[in-house]
């Protein structure tokens, strides 16, 4: 990791001036800033996977919450991460700029809030009547405050070094270390917890239909939460220690730059960044849904209840383990091409929904971690080109990048809180009985389609948008040195 650089005599003499961390001749990260500025985003990785996979059966199953409240809970969780990105943004980008920079404060304040929020939304609280309530309100603030995280964390991106190709490579870096916290988050929390929703739940009991609810389950959803709230402060010091804004103490602390609202409404005009934007809204809102209703469907919907674990933890070592090939991919055959790679779990989503076997659910959930390996990395390797297109057509100054990023995650969280609050009411019109071992059979047919039909269609429909939309301009070498010095005066200024 390099060491920040001082005041020079004559900095516009030298084009290719050096980045934080980065070699001066050609704006090459070192490893050590790649892994720490991966390592950063774990903690949030972790915590997602735990609750993409494990929290509306808690809620369903543990903490026996009707499918609407649920519905309503997961909802008004999605809604408030989704309205946390532009507010983010635009505090953000109105920040005084400190001695650690302007986004870095911003990440690292976040997490010890966020693994408090995080813990409390895994707690059982003695009281009944209002837990509807309790877990809406905790849902609502973890999304929020990791929000605030995720934003400045992942605009990071682009002022760490003036090379594509080596922003590229960040890129695989923090997505192949964030693979590694989704498969950590999924097995620590899913092994914890394994026991509470075995087959013996319901032959042990005396009432099959609606069991109660063990203090130990709860309390082994306690120590889940706990675990991987730890990872917040762990993850969050060696963030800080690997990777440093490049600070100016010689600039002013604050400047003018793009009004975040000026700046919004110009950037959602650009056409590569809508195509991207839109064909993600139902790619990423698919994989959400096949997450989210894996469990429901392997419990209630076949006999895999037992397999659960291994299913999950399938889907994440492939992922993490393609990771690195897709990036390869990337750069040999291009983005778009690479795009294909999403519809590989089509057929196969649909062969478990009509065939639910031990067998067949083991190849489908290797092929979708293929595919959500590259449908995660994808659209993150995509959006730094977009912004230096953008940048290359309208010459803005500071804040853009953090207006492109924060919209991104706003439009994507908005169309995952609609797809996953509709789904789960759906369950609620089918008769879904919160806790109950044995489900109607409108409730098994609602969960084939859900984790069938419904992914299919819509990442059907986002890679036709993707493959049809512009493609934005690479600058070249040189013209990526000067939009990278460009933007780190209007940071110094700013």
């Amino acid at each position: 990791m390099s060491v920040p650089h001082g005041p020079t005599p004559a900095p516009v003499a030298e084009p290719h001036t050096q980045e934080p961390g980065s070699d001066k001749r050609d704006g090459r990260l070192s490893v050590c800033t790649k892994v720490c500025y991966g390592i950063g985003g774990v903690p949030n990785q972790v915590a997602s996977s735990a609750s993409a996979f494990y929290l509306q059966l808690f809620l369903l199953d543990v903490a026996q919450i009707p499918a609407a409240q649920v519905s309503l809970a997961l909802f008004g969780g999605k809604v408030s991460g989704a309205v946390a990105d532009p507010v983010a943004g635009f505090f953000i980008n109105k920040s005084r700029r400190t001695g650690s920079g302007r986004l870095m404060p911003w990440a690292l304040g976040c997490m010890p809030l966020i693994a408090l929020a995080y813990f409390f939304l895994w707690f059982l609280p003695p009281f009944t009547s209002l837990r509807g309530l309790w877990y809406t309100s905790f849902y609502c603030l973890f999304q929020a405050l990791a929000t605030f995280f995720q934003v400045p964390y992942t605009a990071l991106t682009m002022i760490l070094t003036p090379s594509p190709r080596e922003r590229d490579s960040a890129t695989a870096y923090r997505m192949t270390m964030e693979m590694a916290g989704t498969l950590m988050g999924a097995a620590v929390h899913g092994l914890i917890v394994s026991s509470a929703h075995g087959s013996q739940r319901c032959e042990d009991t005396v009432h099959p239909r609606s069991p109660a609810v063990s203090p130990d389950v709860a309390r082994l959803y306690c120590i889940a939460a706990a675990v991987v709230a730890l990872t917040y402060p762990v993850c969050g010091s060696l963030l800080c220690l690997g990777v440093k804004e490049q600070p100016d103490t010689s600039a002013p602390a604050s400047g003018q730059g793009l009004n975040f609202f000026t700046g919004l409404a110009i950037t959602s005009q650009h056409p590569p960044y809508l195509s991207l934007v839109v064909s993600f809204l139902f790619i990423s809102a698919a994989v959400q849904v096949e997450q989210s209703y894996l469990v429901l469907f392997c419990t209630h919907a076949s006999k895999l209840q037992d397999h659960v674990q291994n299913l999950v933890l399938i889907i994440l070592v492939s992922a993490v383990l393609s990771t690195p090939l897709w990036e390869w991919v990337l750069q040999r055959f291009g983005k778009k091409t690479s795009a294909f790679g999403i519809c590989v779990m089509v057929p196969f989503s649909i062969l478990l929904a009509a065939v639910p076997s031990a067998p067949v659910a083991y190849v489908v959930a290797f092929v979708s971690g293929v595919s959500i390996a590259v449908s995660l990395l994808l659209p993150w390797s995509m959006l730094p080109d977009v912004v230096d297109d953008f940048q290359l057509q309208h010459r803005c100054g500071p804040g853009v990048e953090t207006i492109f990023y924060s919209s991104y995650v706003f439009f994507t969280k908005l169309s995952g809180a609609g797809a996953l609050g509709i789904s789960t009411l759906s369950l609620e019109f089918a008769g879904y009985e919160a806790g109950a071992c044995q489900q109607a059979e409108e409730v098994v047919v609602t969960l084939k389609v859900l984790i069938g039909a419904v992914p299919t269609c819509m990442i059907l429909i986002g890679l036709c948008i993707l493959l049809v939309g512009p493609t934005p301009k690479m600058p070249r070498q040189d013209t990526s040195s000067q939009l990278s010095l460009r933007r780190r005066t209007s940071y110094s200024l700013a």
